[in-house]
């Protein structure tokens, strides 16, 4: 079983409950499950929604946090073992250099650009983990949908839909994860490219 989950999330204080909701949701089904949690180490939004739970259930929490954002005080002040980068592409390296299983919950530019880093390195053969966008509220239905284009309009493939789970509720993400069985074949040009 996958030991470290990473999780991608908004620090926005300012969305709807339900986005709240679920991201307690899945801290506390994560440290149940005996999962340690690696993230983006604030004490703001969803981040620390899901996280600050895990902690309250027992999981043992690694944050990681540029040295920029650590300066402006965001950063949590309980028990995390906080690392700090020197940017923004160290900190994304460290959080997938410590992570076994990566989920994206709702989240804004950071976190789209976080899972699109994610796919992609999925995509060329880089990790096999579990990937999971947690869609709670359907958050993330047009994107999906622009999935769709990218394959249905020839920019991907179909197979690039297996990089991915789209999970509506974050019991269905921890079973996910809990019950995923890695592709450990060699990713070839023609799982890659369209040609």
């Amino acid at each position: 079983m996958n030991k470290r989950v990473c999780v991608f999330a908004s620090s926005s204080g300012k969305v709807d409950r339900c986005y709240f909701e679920s991201a307690k949701r899945l801290g506390e089904l994560l440290a149940k499950a005996n999962f340690e949690i690696v993230y983006g180490g604030s004490s703001l939004g969803l981040m620390w929604a899901c996280t600050g739970t895990a902690l309250e259930n027992g999981a043992k929490v690694y944050g990681i946090m540029p040295e920029k954002l650590y300066n402006l005080g965001v950063a949590t002040d309980k028990d995390v073992e906080l690392t700090v980068t020197k940017c923004m592409r160290t900190r994304k390296a460290k959080m997938d250099e410590m992570s076994d299983a990566v989920v994206a919950l709702p989240g804004g530019f950071g976190t789209l650009e976080e899972l699109s880093e994610m796919i992609v390195q999925k995509q060329l053969g880089y990790n096999n983990k579990p990937l999971v966008i947690l869609n709670t509220n359907g958050f993330y239905d047009k994107l999906a949908e622009f999935f769709e284009t990218i394959i249905s309009q020839n920019f991907g493939k179909g197979n690039h839909r297996e990089i991915y789970y789209i999970a509506k509720t974050p019991d269905d993400a921890v079973e996910y994860i809990k019950n995923y069985k890695p592709d450990t074949s060699e990713v070839t040009m023609d799982d890659i490219y369209v040609k």
